[in-house]
């Protein structure tokens, strides 16, 4: 069974609220500490891979419509 790649870019996308949430409660002094940093960019790059996931789901679900007219 495969996975829908729109359920793969929700669970990117709520990984990266939670890194972003955590990232948040860890900076205490600065926004500029070197734990905050790791977890923004661990957060970016979820949020990343959660919209281009989400649009291969778009181009699937495009190309199943073009077939079916076909």
């Amino acid at each position: 069974m495969r996975t829908s790649p729109s359920f793969m870019a929700f669970l990117y996308f709520g990984v990266g609220l939670a890194f972003t949430y955590i990232a948040s409660q860890a900076a205490v002094e600065t926004v500029w500490n070197t734990t905050t940093v790791i977890l923004s960019l661990v957060a970016t790059f979820n949020f990343v891979v959660a919209i281009r996931l989400y649009s291969i789901h778009l181009k699937i679900q495009q190309a199943k419509k073009n077939d079916k007219k076909n």
